[in-house]
């Protein structure tokens, strides 16, 4: 959706907020094999990549959104996607609730049209 490097840091810290309170519901996985157990099952409504991942992983992960069609962003680091759910670092993470998605997803699409 976004290239790597243009998130601001409120949009970065707004959306990992979210990501935190999906992880205290239980509706998150992490890690490349459960994200594309997620996505490959239908479970997964968005997907959250480190802008630091390794290519093999973003590619990985990006070929199987692409297939199952699951939307995707590229945003943060490792390691702060793994504070954000409580992990020393995380390269991606699933967000399996679609409210939580569509709400991470809204609020990105806002602040990309207020030309954040």
């Amino acid at each position: 959706m976004q290239n790597p490097g243009v998130w601001s840091d409120v949009i970065v810290n707004k959306a990992m907020g979210l990501l935190g309170l999906a992880k205290k519901a239980g509706r998150v996985s992490s890690g490349e094999s459960a994200c594309k157990e997620a996505v490959r099952f239908g479970s997964s409504h968005l997907i959250i990549l480190a802008q630091d991942a390794s290519a093999n992983t973003t590619k990985n992960i990006t070929d199987s959104c692409k297939y199952y069609e699951v939307p995707y962003v590229t945003i943060g680091t490792k390691e702060s996607l793994g504070a954000a759910i409580g992990n020393a670092y995380n390269a991606v993470v699933s967000v399996n609730d679609d409210g939580f998605a569509a709400g991470i997803l809204k609020h990105i699409q806002v602040n990309i049209k207020e030309g954040e």
